[in-house]
């Protein structure tokens, strides 16, 4: 259960699963055209008009990581069917219908703040020159519910150098799109718009964080939160902002979209803890979607091993 420590892990024990690897069959075949594009210097599979399959369809190649996870992956139509994502529905069956008014390319991401280059940056621009990974991340959710998912991204901090933060760059605060013409949940107040998340410095600079592009070699389904979403994944679910538009480096902690809505439930770091029960429900268990029995929360959902010194000294009770 436990995910090992990456020098630990051969690329070869990644994933064995028949259903992954009869996609991957299927993406061999389909991946010529998808290389060209990375010996023109562009990241393997990105258009200039976003991220797109340059086959036509919705092919990413990606070289695998060695942060994954061997545990079985959650079933496509699953990760891609049953969705929290409320700026298009409360309800986690509707998105994948909703989700096909958002238009995902173009896409632009304004980055300012605490940089020396601030811009308004086009999608393809955020990612390069990075090559893209395949990394399979447990994705925990508040509620109980958890995903095994293989998604494909980039390091955010490898974004976030090329940006040249300041000094009084502590946190880095992101937003999703606003746009209820797109994201019908946005017309009801069950929260504030737009989204905001947040993330302390450190936290954005781990090696774990990624930036994702897509899921199962594919360009990332616009219920998913397309075209780029943040994967934090030793937090909650909630903390992974989707369908991102801005990107904001700041010297004070920002206020984040559930904290202003529940602070008593809801606090900035949101890490997986078991021993910090949400008001409503006990986090010490979790089903994963597909299976039937719960197992154990691990802390920090597994990633103890890689990410339990960020808040060495500091009372996870309290900052929580």
């Amino acid at each position: 259960m436990l995910t090992r420590k990456a020098s630990e892990i051969k690329a070869s024990e990644i994933t064995d699963k028949t259903l992954y690897l009869a996609r991957r069959q299927f993406l061999r075949t389909a991946s010529t055209t998808a290389l060209a594009v990375a010996t023109a210097g562009v990241a393997p599979g990105l258009l200039t008009s976003g991220v797109a399959a340059q086959t036509g369809g919705n092919v990413l190649e990606a070289r695998k990581s060695l942060y994954s996870t061997e545990e079985a992956l959650t079933p496509y139509k699953d990760v891609t069917h049953y969705n929290n994502f409320y700026e298009l529905s409360t309800d986690k069956y509707a998105p994948a219908q909703l989700a096909k008014t958002l238009r995902a390319t173009p896409w632009s991401v304004v980055v300012e703040g605490e940089i020396a280059k601030p811009a308004v940056y086009h999608l393809e621009d955020v990612l390069r020159p990075h090559t893209l990974e395949e990394r399979i991340y447990r994705l925990r959710c508040v509620e109980g519910w958890s995903m095994v998912i293989p998604w494909i991204g980039v390091p955010l901090g490898e974004v976030i150098k090329r940006f040249e933060p300041t000094s009084k760059a502590k946190y880095v605060a992101f937003t999703t799109l606003y746009d209820p013409e797109q994201l019908p949940g946005q017309r009801r107040a069950v929260l504030t718009w737009p989204y905001v998340e947040g993330l302390r410095m450190d936290e954005a600079m781990h090696p774990l964080t990624i930036l994702a592009v897509g899921l199962y070699g594919e360009v990332l389904p616009n219920q998913n939160g397309a075209p780029l979403r943040l994967v934090v994944p030793w937090k909650y679910g909630f903390k992974s902002v989707k369908s991102i538009v801005k990107i904001r480096f700041v010297e004070e902690q920002p206020v984040t979209t559930w904290m202003a809505t529940a602070p008593q439930e809801y606090g900035f770091y949101s890490n997986v803890n078991p021993d910090v029960p949400h008001p409503r429900w006990s986090q010490a268990h979790e089903r994963r979607i597909g299976e039937f029995a719960k197992r154990p929360t691990l802390p920090f959902n597994g990633y103890a091993d890689q990410v339990a010194h960020l808040y060495a000294g500091m009372d996870l009770q309290k900052y929580f």
